[in-house]
């Protein structure tokens, strides 16, 4: 029973950086829009090249971006697993 006035001072130190943390995240405008990164994953979006790799290409190698060749995969390239 003893363990009892150490478990719920612990708890309410939880509680009250639970109910802190919750707070920051709302005046830092964390919950401002919920349906933007939902909705963006759905969109392509052009990659850009970072500065320390534009440095290292040439200029006619990146100026085009090329998409890598794929091709469908069939249900014969599937192996069965050896177990």
């Amino acid at each position: 029973m003893n363990i009892i006035y150490v478990l719920i001072p612990i708890a309410m130190i939880f509680v009250t950086i639970a109910v802190i943390v919750f707070f920051w995240a709302v005046k830092s405008n964390q919950y401002d829009d919920l349906d933007r990164e939902g909705v963006n994953i759905l969109f392509d979006e052009d990659v850009q090249p970072s500065n320390s790799i534009k440095k290292t290409q040439k200029k006619s190698e990146y100026s085009e971006i090329k998409s890598p060749q794929t091709t469908p995969l069939k249900t014969s390239d599937i192996k069965p697993d050896a177990h």
